[in-house]
């Protein structure tokens, strides 16, 4: 048996290459269960591995693809027969472990979530580890109080993957969302997923010397970090929350103040998808399922082949990706 995949390699002199190759089933890694990849998406991890960036992959020959949807095709796990649609998203599959840029997978089974009966394998790798993580953050936030009467919800970063499913996710439980964006030609896009206020990028990434600004956000979805993070601290609402998700600014907030959290009792939430609990995972997608129906999910779908990969992985890099890309692993 055999199986066709999108391999990375490095030679020698550490030049890195990407090879659409025929491979043995004894290539597989071992686990539990054998999937038939159907899609895959592209996220930002998927445009460092495909380009042998950031040091996630260390093993070459290597197959990315950190999200996949597809059909059981074997498993040794009472959960799974053949036939069940599945999904996966996490466990540093795609990095340190062959991904989903295959038409086969094989991995544990603990690593699967069963895919609710309302989405499809297509839908499921949209959503990924973008939607996920958005998902995460919103229980994370309801969790500490968050309601829409509480007043509009921030999300940063919000023409990216896990900031568009957010904005969507959020209308959709209806939150009156501002979405913010570097990109002004992403307007129409936001506010066609439901924002409704667009907020320039530069107007947050401004530092100011102040402990404290005007209450403005009820809540904040961060998927950026660095000085936009300190900035937005100091701008939630009292008992208001932010869940902080992605770091591309840096790790570093050069104006953080503890004032935020000692004189409004503003909570800062980590939200961390890699490695969910199964319980959590299942409960998310469950969510995910009734909240996202597929006609929203089709506005942020592109749909592409395995071919189209090592474009896609630099135009993600430079920011240039909207929405989700989605590949068919078995379209030519």
């Amino acid at each position: 048996m055999s199986f066709t995949a999108m391999i990375v390699d490095k030679a020698e002199d550490g030049t890195i290459s990407q090879s659409i190759q025929t491979l043995d089933d004894s290539r597989l890694p071992d686990g539990d269960v054998t999937v038939a990849v159907e899609y895959s998406a592209v996220n930002y991890k998927d445009g460092l591995c495909l380009t042998g960036k950031g040091g996630l992959v260390r093993q070459f020959p290597h197959v990315p693809g950190v999200d996949f949807a597809g059909t059981v095709e074997t498993s040794d796990d009472p959960r799974y027969q053949p036939g069940d649609k599945v999904v996966l998203t996490g466990w540093r599959v795609g990095e340190v472990w062959w991904g989903g840029y295959a038409t086969k997978a094989r991995l544990k089974a603990d690593w699967l979530v069963p895919l609710p009966a309302a989405l499809t394998t297509r839908h499921a790798a949209a959503i990924g580890t973008a939607g996920l993580t958005a998902t995460l953050a919103i229980m994370a936030l309801e969790a500490h109080g968050l309601t829409p009467e509480n007043g509009e919800v921030l999300v940063t970063g919000a023409a990216g993957g896990v900031g568009s499913m957010a904005v969507a996710l959020l209308a959709r439980r209806g939150y009156q969302v501002a979405a913010v964006t570097g990109r002004p030609e992403t307007a129409d896009y936001l506010t066609s997923l439901g924002a409704s206020t667009i907020v320039d990028r530069q107007e947050l990434a401004e530092t100011t010397p102040k402990p404290l600004e005007s209450e403005r956000w009820a809540g904040v979805i961060d998927n950026v970090g660095g000085d936009i993070l300190g900035r937005v601290l100091k701008q939630v609402k009292r008992n208001g929350s932010v869940a902080a998700i992605g770091l591309a600014a840096g790790a570093a907030v050069p104006s953080f103040t503890v004032t935020p959290f000692l004189l409004r009792g503003v909570n800062l939430l980590g939200i961390d998808s890699v490695m969910q609990p199964y319980e959590n995972r299942v409960k998310a997608w469950a969510r995910i399922a009734e909240d996202l129906p597929a006609d929203m999910t089709e506005a942020i779908i592109s749909d592409h082949s395995m071919k189209d990969l090592p474009t896609l992985a630099t135009e993600i890099l430079k920011g240039k990706v909207r929405g989700r890309a989605v590949i068919d692993i078995n379209k030519s």
